[in-house]
């Protein structure tokens, strides 16, 4: 099946691109979480508006993304959440809590999207997350996740 991308999915493309999947991928998967439209004759003048949305809020140059891994990297972020005695959270962080939390701890303004964690944070301490800036630039930071 042929879809539009309209956010940008690790391993398939950008937002803006064509792609062919399988059906039970985009229908499963892609388009009900709005990942993806599916591609008409009518739908590919919507492409180049998600290109241009895309370039206005991308990194478009490594230095750029160089600058932005850097001022990442200088942030400490502390993370309050909800947890138990043991030190079990009330769920788990979520992508768009660290993006929330880096924010608030005066670094860059990180897309949800471009956080990347390497399993679900569900206990309180320190944890490594990555945030993909650009395609070949990928700034590593510590979380401090702290009992609220």
């Amino acid at each position: 099946m042929k879809i539009i991308l309209t956010h940008e999915v690790s391993g398939l493309g950008t937002a803006g691109d064509v792609v062919d999947v399988k059906d039970g991928y985009a229908r499963n998967y892609l388009v009900p979480r709005g990942f993806a439209i599916r591609w008409t004759k009518g739908g590919e003048k919507d492409v180049e508006q998600i290109r241009r949305g895309r370039k206005i809020r991308e990194i478009a140059t490594i230095e750029q993304a160089n600058e932005v891994k850097g001022q990442l990297e200088g942030v400490n972020v502390k993370l309050a959440v909800r947890a138990g005695d043991a030190g079990r959270l009330f769920g788990s962080v979520t992508p768009a809590d660290v993006a929330s939390a880096i924010k608030a701890a005066g670094g860059p303004d990180v897309d949800k999207r471009r956080v990347e964690l390497g399993s679900p944070i569900k206990t309180l301490g320190a944890h490594q997350v990555s945030v993909r800036l650009h395609a070949e630039v990928v700034a590593k930071l510590g979380v401090e996740v702290v009992a609220a």
